[in-house]
């Protein structure tokens, strides 16, 4: 992947900030169900400081994490 500055190497995807509309075609998934994970706890996520409203920052390499957790199914076949 190729950062701003034009570098390619892992460094450079590790610390890749996306914002919440990125993170969410990065995954694949709606927006609104990125948020929700966020307030989930399934995803992690950063606030900017300084604005009134909530905007949320993620990393590459965090949503890469959340990825590759195997899913665990409950007694009744949910995954947790």
């Amino acid at each position: 992947m190729q950062s701003t500055t034009g570098r390619t190497d892992a460094y450079a995807s590790a610390t890749e900030w996306l914002t919440s509309d990125e993170a969410a075609r990065y995954l694949k998934i709606e927006r609104r169900t990125l948020l929700q994970w966020v307030r989930q706890g399934k995803v992690r996520a950063y606030i900017l400081s300084g604005t009134q409203r909530h905007v949320w920052r993620f990393k590459t390499s965090d949503l890469d994490a959340m990825l590759s957790v195997p899913a665990v199914l409950s007694i009744d076949g949910r995954i947790k």
